[in-house]
């Protein structure tokens, strides 16, 4: 009876597959059938056909087969391109961005290389927009510019010319604004402007950033006059160059409220000196004051308070 049952054919359990973007699943018998191909452009075929009626799962495992058995085929960069897609639809933001990664370094002359870089870029987007990056496509970890920044890098070295690099180049600067690295924010805006000189409306939008960041460093530092000054210096050269767009007069509203701001840091800066009675340094910053502003409210009171020290700092004793 034992060698009976040994002999008559039994079938074993159905084989555990994992497949990158879908993981671990059951292959029932007779399922492979309906959707491997002996031929790579059979099997591309059937990726298509899954991903035309939204069945994500034999798309990815028709495409993933073509990569796997045809790497070097003409099909292959379409089949990365649909695992990509469909794990953007499946929420895998991070695994899309670097299955398109691939394609952009395993077929560089790819057809849809142009439409995988703004692939990239909408990707990209979501994280720049809160999306949270995850541990292992599944376990939410944390939001991060620093990391949605590298992801814009990617793309502008994958095409620094393309059509999309620009704006990737500015949404460089627009992550490190948000994770407040101002330096590197304006960095990715000089970037921009120098760059791409040549397309007005990015070099504008890039200069223009540029001021607003350094407005930004200026208000969050109290008496750190150097970012006010290079705010103005960059709205300056912004409605010089661009004298005809539209954020014209906001640009010069901050300048006018940055020149105030400097008259009244230096004007606080000389009372601090004239407190602890540093009549020179006293009288250098009510001077600079004057300098920057002859006509404000506070010149006139420089102009009283260098009078006044002056025959102090002259009978204060030489060193």
């Amino acid at each position: 009876m034992f060698t009976a049952l040994v002999l008559l054919p039994s079938r074993s359990p159905a084989p555990l597959m994992y497949m990158p973007g879908e993981g671990w699943y059951y292959e029932p018998y007779g399922e492979t059938a309906k959707w491997q191909r002996t031929r790579a452009k059979d099997q591309l075929q059937v990726a298509e056909d899954a991903f035309k009626t939204k069945d994500y799962s034999v798309t990815l495992r028709a495409a993933h087969r073509v990569l796997r058995v045809w790497p070097l085929s003409d099909y292959a960069p379409r089949a990365a391109y649909l695992v990509g897609r469909c794990l953007e639809v499946k929420g895998q933001s991070e695994a899309a961005f670097n299955a398109y990664q691939s394609i952009m370094e395993k077929y560089p002359k790819s057809a849809e290389y142009n439409e995988v870089l703004w692939r990239q870029y909408e990707v990209a987007g979501r994280f720049l927009n809160g999306e949270w990056f995850k541990l292992w496509n599944l376990i939410p970890l944390y939001p991060s510019m620093d990391e949605t920044a590298k992801l814009y890098e990617k793309i502008v070295a994958n095409g620094p010319y393309s059509e999309v690099a620009p704006h990737a180049q500015l949404q460089i600067g627009v992550a490190r604004e948000k994770q407040k690295s101002f330096d590197e924010a304006v960095k990715a805006y000089d970037v921009a402007a120098d760059r791409y000189h040549d397309q007005p409306l990015i070099a504008a939008d890039a200069m223009y950033r540029a001021g607003v960041v350094w407005e930004k460093q200026a208000d969050s530092a109290e008496y750190d006059q150097s970012a006010a000054t290079k705010a103005i210096a960059a709205y300056t050269d912004f409605t010089v160059v661009y004298p005809d767009d539209k954020r014209v007069a906001d640009a010069q509203k901050s300048i006018t409220k940055l020149k105030a701001e400097q008259v009244r840091g230096s004007f606080q800066i000389a009372k601090f000196y004239e407190d602890n009675h540093k009549w020179a340094g006293a009288i250098v910053y009510y001077s600079d004051v004057l300098q920057l502003d002859a006509n404000s409210p506070l010149a006139a009171q420089s102009r009283q308070r260098i009078e006044a020290l002056k025959p102090l700092l002259q009978a204060q004793p030489q060193k």
